[in-house]
């Protein structure tokens, strides 16, 4: 039954989001124009708003449990486990106030999606070429240097791809490695993702309704005299008990 409502209701889904990603293309565009980076930040902020709101076309919950303790005016890598597409609208529009950037595929910032490739080229994102070290290196340096010099924030997937089945691939050290050492005291800041790999559990179509899905951000990680892999492995360990 669940899934015969998925096939009513996943093209009201796509429609929703669809429309949300082609009305904010050219927003974006005139907020950048016009406004520069921040009023660019803000009709990205919206569009994410409007992203996250489609969930409810498919009645499924989104619970976020932010954390209020952490500091603003400082450089904070999220460090999340990774379920599916639709993770990231969510952390971007609750998490808006710490300038956020993802490190993606260069494909995505090329593929010319509405609102979402322009973005990941303008608004400061690190768009790397898996199969060009050099590249991705240079992309992710220019991202720490922008989270030294204005305060940015990443958010990064250190499984490298999503589950399928809600287990955690193990975490991979190298882009946290070369923010940190560009902004060693940056916080590192863990965040657990639940259910959100059970949207797409009949694939692309139909998604999967009345699912409850939780993004929480949890305590800074003490990094007092430990290494990338020692903050890496902490993370991760972390991350997992509260997911598995």
């Amino acid at each position: 039954m669940r899934k015969l409502i998925g096939f009513i209701l996943t093209p009201v889904f796509y429609i929703c989001f669809g429309l949300s990603l082609l009305i904010f293309h050219p927003i974006q565009w005139v907020c950048l124009k016009l406004g520069g980076y921040s009023a660019h930040k803000k009709s990205v902020d919206i569009l994410n708003g409007f992203l996250v709101a489609c969930n409810y076309t498919l009645f499924n919950r989104t619970q976020f449990i932010d954390n209020k303790s952490i500091p603003t005016g400082r450089p904070v890598i999220f460090v999340a486990n990774h379920q599916g597409s639709f993770d990231i609208p969510p952390l971007i529009y609750f998490l808006r106030r710490f300038h956020g950037k993802f490190i993606s595929k260069i494909e995505l910032a090329t593929a010319g999606i509405p609102s979402i490739s322009f973005n990941l080229i303008h608004g400061g994102a690190a768009n790397i070429d898996r199969k060009d070290p050099k590249q991705s290196i240079a992309e992710i340096l220019k991202l720490a240097n922008n989270m030294k010099t204005k305060n940015w924030s990443a958010f990064i997937f250190p499984e490298g791809t999503r589950t399928k089945t809600g287990k955690m691939k193990p975490f991979s050290v190298g882009g946290i490695a070369t923010l940190l050492k560009k902004n060693p005291d940056a916080l590192v800041v863990p965040i657990a993702i639940q259910g959100s790999y059970k949207m797409v559990a009949y694939g692309a179509f139909p998604l999967r309704p009345f699912t409850s899905m939780r993004w929480e951000v949890l305590d800074p990680i003490d990094t007092t005299g430990l290494n990338a892999e020692e903050i890496v492995k902490k993370a991760e360990t972390i991350i997992k008990a509260k997911v598995e």
